[in-house]
């Protein structure tokens, strides 16, 4: 089934989902944060080849990747992850986190650490303004609007333009 593309809605969120938000793709970015970078080391994961190179070509169209070849013959290449690739980092490790908090099972998969020192780290929320560290119960999403300008309509907060548009496609 094909979705919708989100890519246009005023929501960051959407707009990133749009991007990184189908099955594999987040696994095969945290595959590639711990070292994998040629097509055989990303379907370790059990994914299969046909979702796999369709993954690959969205995340270098999308700049995660950088595609550059390693042999000659036969050509064959390699994914290297690109500075916005390697933004994802904390993405995993706050999903990380988040799954070793609610979900059951064990945790084979990765460790966060600090490079300088080698010792783990935790993903903490904390306040731009004042520096203080966040727990959950301090943090509340606000809905925003954007600015009127004279020549559009009154805009629709992000969200319900975003549940609005992906109705309309159901």
């Amino acid at each position: 089934m094909r979705h919708a593309s989100l890519a246009s809605l005023p929501c960051p969120v959407a707009r990133t989902l749009d991007v990184i938000g189908e099955w594999w793709t987040l696994l095969i970015v945290r595959d590639a944060l711990l070292g994998a970078r040629r097509f055989e080391d990303f379907k370790a994961t059990g994914i299969a080849d046909n979702i796999l190179s369709a993954r690959l070509k969205k995340l270098v169209d999308e700049g995660i990747f950088q595609r550059q070849p390693y042999q000659e013959r036969p050509e064959r290449h390699e994914y290297l992850l690109t500075e916005k690739g390697q933004g994802l980092a904390l993405v995993v490790g706050a999903l990380r986190s988040w799954g070793q908090e609610w979900t059951r099972g064990i945790d084979l998969s990765l460790r966060p650490s600090h490079l300088a020192c080698g010792h783990e780290i935790s993903i903490t929320a904390y306040c731009e303004e004042c520096g203080h560290p966040l727990t959950r119960d301090e943090v509340a999403l606000e809905r925003i609007k954007a600015p009127e300008t004279a020549d559009e309509p009154p805009a629709l907060d992000a969200l319900s333009q975003a549940a609005d548009y992906l109705h309309a496609r159901a």
